[in-house]
């Protein structure tokens, strides 16, 4: 139990320090970024490091499978040169023992990074995205869904408008049941529109079986003077695609929310793939951070006097790249639904898994 505690501690402490390692690089990269991404005058050097500092948790979460690695091949090269493997496996204690420690820390660390680290990451990536357009247009197309239906948010000549629909078609570009709330500049409320069908395209909204209300201060009833319309079009600079980008990418939606998020895009008609793939991916993440110890430790639980350190070191973290990649390219087959989301999520930690073992018990305990 103490060489347990002892090495679970050796790993903890090399992770934090890869992590403020990358964590140092990342902003400065990112203020180099975010400075070249805006005009001269644009923005502050606060203000880019504050972009930045909402940018980094993002970034480091999506490298946390990697960064686990290099702290897996940092502690046993650290190790081997102070011949405490060989003092560890003179003990008596199997290459499978030793490595046990390394491993259930890191799952450990990937659940909490599932369960407290994501929530803050949402949380910052959202942050980060209304400042960004700030700066840039000052104008931001926002898409909500919610169990009254779908909001979206669009920016007009005099103002901005408002539309609400109780569901639409997986595409985006068909509205149901829906209402167009016109405002101007300073809030107050121009015209409504209420249809039972909105479909978007070049020119604007085309809306069907629509009656409008002028919503004029000089108009003592509105409803009086409504009229209904069995065709019109209300201008619009939105295309389908600016709609789907307008929707909460899946690593802006906390991991507790984020089945509860699904259901709405159900209820709504969007397809909702890429959330679950992201999902089940979230779920596996301890599962890949094991994987990666296992793969760091397969190569590198050897003496540095057997000489050949380098290229050893070199194929660990080959492999290690390759399981990563492999996760994401089964992670967009997955959203594509070329494959099964629970396949898409977990057949790569389960591969490197076996794949490490297989390589430990061979050479280390073969």
């Amino acid at each position: 139990m103490t060489l347990h505690l002892y090495l679970a501690r050796k790993y903890t402490l090399t992770l934090v320090a890869i992590i403020g390692l990358f964590g140092a690089i990342l902003v400065l990269l990112g203020m180099v970024d975010e400075l070249r991404n805006f005009d001269i005058g644009t923005i502050t050097f606060s203000d880019a490091l504050r972009l930045t500092a909402l940018k980094v948790p993002a970034d480091l979460y999506l490298i946390l499978p990697l960064i686990a690695l290099l702290a897996t091949l940092s502690m046993f090269l650290g190790l081997a040169r102070t011949s405490e493997l060989v003092v560890t496996r003179a003990s008596g204690r199997s290459a499978l023992r030793s490595v046990i420690a390394p491993a259930a820390t890191a799952f450990t660390y990937g659940v909490i990074a599932v369960a407290i680290f994501n929530p803050i990451v949402a949380v910052t990536s959202t942050k980060y995205e209304l400042l960004s357009n700030r700066f840039k247009d000052g104008e931001v197309n926002i898409l909500s869904v919610s169990d009254e239906g779908l909001w979206l948010r669009q920016a007009s000549p005099k103002g901005q408008t408002v539309i609400r629909a109780a569901r639409a078609n997986a595409e985006g570009t068909q509205f149901f049941d829906v209402t167009f709330l016109n405002f101007s500049k300073d809030g107050t409320p121009i015209w409504r529109i209420e249809a039972t069908r909105a479909d978007l395209t070049p020119q604007g909204w085309d809306v069907r079986d629509a009656k409008r209300w002028d919503l004029d201060r000089d108009i003592p009833n509105p409803e009086a003077a409504a009229t209904v319309e069995e065709h019109l079009v209300v201008p619009s600079d939105l295309t389908r695609q600016r709609i789907r980008d307008s929707f909460a990418s899946p690593n802006a939606v906390s991991i507790w929310d984020l089945r509860d998020f699904i259901g709405e895009l159900d209820r709504a008609g969007f397809a909702a793939l890429p959330h679950r793939v992201w999902f089940q991916m979230e779920l596996a993440l301890p599962l890949m951070m094991v994987a990666m110890v296992l793969v760091g430790a397969a190569l590198t639980m050897r003496h540095v006097r057997f000489g050949k350190t380098g290229p050893v070191v070199v194929l660990a973290f080959t492999l290690g790249l390759t399981l990563f990649f492999l996760r994401n390219f089964a992670q967009v087959m997955g959203e594509n639904g070329q494959i099964p989301v629970a396949l898409a999520a977990w057949s790569p930690p389960a591969a490197g898994i076996l794949m490490a073992l297989g390589l430990l018990l061979h050479l280390e305990d073969g």
